[in-house]
C-alpha cells in the first residue's frame, strides 16, 4: 500500500484538468465512449460544437449513453430514448408522453478545449485554469500537438523526471549544474526554476554563457502533479513545452506533449512560429528518447533521498496538499458510476 494519499496512487487523482482527447476525435453530432481516470463516460460534441461529457450509463436501466443519438446539443438513451441536456438533466421520458421528470438525472462534467486537446475537469466546478505556460499567461498563443506516448509507470513518476537535476548528467550527458527554486502558483500548481549561475569552467559553459545575463534558464510548472510545462531557451528566444499526461489501466500513463509559442501575427512571424514550434517538437523528442528505456522498468520507491532529490520531495508535498477527485468509483461502485438511479416505489421522481 502506498504511503502517499495522491503520489503515485493507482486509486486517487489530485482534482483538475485532464485531457481526454484530441479535438479532431470528435465531430460534430457524434458521442463516443470514453473510460478515462477509472470512470466511464459518454463524451460528445452538440450542433453547437459544444463538447459534453456525462456519465456513461443511464439511470433508468443502465444503457450506455454512448450508443445513442445526438439530438441539437441534448443525447437521447438508445434503450426507451430518454433525452439528456448538457447539464445531465433528463428533459423527456416518451413513456410518459414526453413529459420530463422532476429529479432524474446523470453526472455532467466540465470540459473545455484547447491546444487541440478536449480537456475534462475532475470535479463539480473548476477552480483553476487548464495547464498554461507561466511565462505566456495572458498572452496569445500557437501551439502544435507533438508526439502521444504511453509509459509503463505512473504519470507522477514521469513528471518528477525534469526536476531530477542529477539526471541530466547522467542520463543526457548534459554538462550543466542545475538548482531548482519552488514558487507556488496556486494550490493546485508549483513552479521549480534553476537558480545556479553558469560556471564557465568548460569550453561548453563557457559558450552558452554567451546567451544568458543570469542563470540558464530552466523551469518547470506543474498542473494537478500530472501536467508540466517546460521553459527553456536563452535569453532572446524561450522554448515551451507542456507534457500532458494521464492515468491508463495497469498503472501506466498515456501522454501527450503539446509545442507552444507566443503568437507573431506578421507573416515573418507566423513562418518563424512554424520554425520554433518544429525545433521544440525536436528538443522534446531528444529527452523523451533519453528517458525511455528508465520508464520502461522502473518502480519508484525513494527510500534513499540526497540533498539533490530536494525538489522531488518539494513536488510530492505540494501534490499531497491537494484536494483529492471524489469522481473515481471505487471497486463496488464502479458498475453503478455514481448516477441517481429511479427508485422503483417513489413517484416524486417521475411526472
Amino acid at each position: 500500500m502506498s504511503q502517499y494519499k495522491i503520489f503515485n496512487c493507482l486509486d486517487s487523482i489530485a482534482e483538475g484538468w485532464y485531457w481526454a482527447l484530441h479535438s479532431l476525435e470528435l465531430r460534430r453530432g457524434q458521442v463516443v465512449p470514453l473510460t478515462f481516470l477509472g470512470k466511464e463516460l459518454a463524451i460528445y460534441r452538440g450542433e453547437d460544437g459544444k463538447i459534453v461529457a456525462l456519465d456513461a450509463y443511464c439511470p433508468h436501466m443502465g444503457a450506455h449513453l454512448a450508443e445513442g443519438r445526438i439530438e441539437g446539443n441534448s443525447l437521447r438513451c438508445l434503450f426507451h430514448y430518454w433525452k439528456y441536456a448538457p447539464n445531465g438533466h433528463c428533459t423527456e421520458i416518451p413513456a410518459l408522453g414526453g413529459c420530463p421528470p422532476a429529479l432524474v438525472r446523470t453526472s455532467s462534467w466540465p470540459v473545455q478545449e484547447k491546444y487541440g486537446l478536449i480537456w475534462v475537469w475532475t470535479g463539480e466546478k473548476p477552480r483553476y485554469p487548464i495547464p498554461y505556460v507561466p511565462e505566456l499567461e495572458g498572452m496569445e498563443t500557437d501551439s502544435a500537438l507533438g508526439n502521444r506516448f504511453v509509459k509503463n509507470c505512473h504519470p507522477n513518476v514521469v513528471m518528477i523526471n525534469a526536476i531530477d537535476a542529477h539526471h541530466f548528467n547522467s542520463v543526457h550527458k548534459l554538462p550543466v549544474r542545475l538548482e531548482m527554486k519552488s514558487r507556488e502558483i496556486n494550490s493546485n500548481c508549483i513552479i521549480f526554476s534553476n537558480i545556479t549561475p553558469i560556471d564557465p569552467i568548460s569550453w561548453f559553459r563557457r559558450l552558452i554563457k554567451r546567451f544568458y545575463k543570469g542563470p540558464l534558464t530552466y523551469s518547470m510548472s506543474y498542473w494537478y502533479g500530472s501536467t508540466g510545462t517546460v521553459t527553456l531557451g536563452p535569453d532572446f528566444l524561450h522554448f515551451h513545452i507542456i507534457f500532458a499526461l494521464r492515468l491508463i489501466g495497469e498503472g501506466k500513463t498515456e501522454g501527450q506533449t503539446i509545442l507552444v509559442t507566443k503568437r507573431r501575427k506578421s507573416l515573418l512571424g507566423i513562418l518563424l512560429n512554424r520554425f520554433l514550434l518544429f525545433f521544440t517538437r525536436v528538443v522534446g523528442i531528444f529527452f523523451a528518447n533519453g528517458d525511455a528505456l528508465i520508464f520502461r522498468s522502473i518502480r519508484f520507491d525513494l527510500k534513499t533521498p540526497i540533498a539533490t532529490d530536494r525538489p522531488i520531495l518539494q513536488f510530492i508535498q505540494h501534490l499531497e496538499s491537494q484536494k483529492i477527485a471524489s469522481w473515481i468509483p471505487s471497486e463496488k461502485t464502479k458498475s453503478v458510476q455514481n448516477v441517481n438511479p429511479v427508485q422503483p416505489e417513489s413517484e416524486t421522481l417521475v411526472c
